[in-house]
């Protein structure tokens, strides 16, 4: 049977490729080190709950351990048919505050998932999950017209950003920074070494078993904040747009990616054009799923702030075969039913 080492995985995203795998017939490799509360400074329920719900599924081992340690990652590689690299620090606010750890974890810690892959004897296919975070503050230079609800980019950018966007001459934040360079390290690997490799520059992902903060994972937090009576901040006017996609449809295009003929490859992956909102129309949405309004607080735009995000995923298509299948409106209707199901994981630790 394949195997399938997946680094972070007791983390949202890492949790669902585990077991969509999992379900698929490999023997999955989950290797996570917790400490993404440590990270975010902030209590963490997340890892805890996907790391006993992953334990329970047929085909998953569970290893904690550290991406950056060399003992660690090593043997683990060396198992591997494909690696999907998930591990990382996560939050553009955690990294101008601790610049260092970011990139240890981002970009160290990639470099040591490759080394271990090139290495290993195996050649695995690496998937990495990347952000549109490497675009920085270029995106900002699109043009966007201004609506009652939200921003929208100007008609020449209405497919969304597309991979040949360019990442130089702006500013990136430290998470920015980290992440491209693993970026640009997979793509390296993948050319000169010969390794397979799929690089995933991920716009917003949501879906269940994810734990939402007010740094990361935005959707999730809004759901969580209006079902638990949290204080609630936006930051900027709230007309800001993403392009949201399900998670399950984010593990979809890695499968397609696996079954296709695709080699060393980049791919701009969100939901696209048609399945946007603003954070405004978020907590509409949330309103209108269960009577809770929310009426939150307001304060500046933070550091590279993104006014308008959407993917251009036409690449994605045309080479995998893949389209998004969850709406936002039904992604937030899951959302909301699997967060009301387990409201207790929620309270204050």
């Amino acid at each position: 049977m394949p195997r399938m080492l997946v680094t972070g995985g007791a983390g949202f995203i890492g949790s669902h490729a585990a077991e969509h795998f999992a379900s698929r017939g490999y023997d999955v490799t989950v290797l996570d080190n917790l400490s993404r509360g440590r990270l975010l400074r902030k209590a963490d329920p997340n890892a805890e709950f996907n790391w006993t719900y992953l334990r329970s599924i047929p085909r998953v081992r569970c290893i904690r351990g550290d991406i950056r340690e060399r003992e660690v990652i090593t043997p683990l590689a060396a198992e591997a048919d494909v690696i999907v690299h998930a591990a990382a620090q996560t939050a553009v606010t955690t990294s101008t505050v601790d610049p260092s750890t970011d990139f240890e974890t981002n970009a160290l810690g990639t470099f040591r998932v490759l080394e271990a892959a090139r290495q290993g004897g195996r050649t695995p296919t690496v998937i990495y999950c990347s952000t549109n975070k490497v675009y920085g503050e270029n995106v900002n230079s699109v043009g966007v017209a201004e609506e009652a609800q939200r921003y929208r980019f100007v008609e020449e950018w209405s497919h969304g950003i597309p991979e040949s966007f360019s990442i130089d001459r702006c500013e990136h934040t430290p998470y920015g920074c980290s992440k491209l360079t693993g970026d640009l390290y997979v793509q390296d690997f993948g050319h000169l070494y010969g390794l397979r490799t799929g690089v995933f520059r991920m716009s917003c992902i949501y879906g269940t078993r994810q734990f939402g903060m007010e740094d990361q994972g935005w959707v999730a937090w809004f759901v969580i904040a209006a079902l638990t009576g949290r204080p609630l901040t936006i930051f900027g006017d709230g007309k800001q747009v993403r392009d949201l996609l399900w998670v399950e449809d984010l593990v979809g295009a890695w499968e397609a990616f696996l079954e296709s003929d695709a080699r060393v490859e980049v791919f701009n992956m969100g939901g696209g054009p048609e399945y946007t909102l603003s954070l405004l129309e978020l907590l509409e949405r949330i309103e209108a799923e269960t009577g809770i309004g929310v009426t939150p607080a307001r304060a500046d735009w933070r550091p590279s702030d993104q006014k308008v995000y959407i993917s251009d995923i036409r690449r994605a298509r045309e080479r995998l075969g893949w389209a998004p299948a969850v709406s936002p409106s039904q992604g937030v209707a899951r959302l909301i039913a699997w967060a009301q199901e387990h409201q207790a994981c929620f309270q204050e630790r």
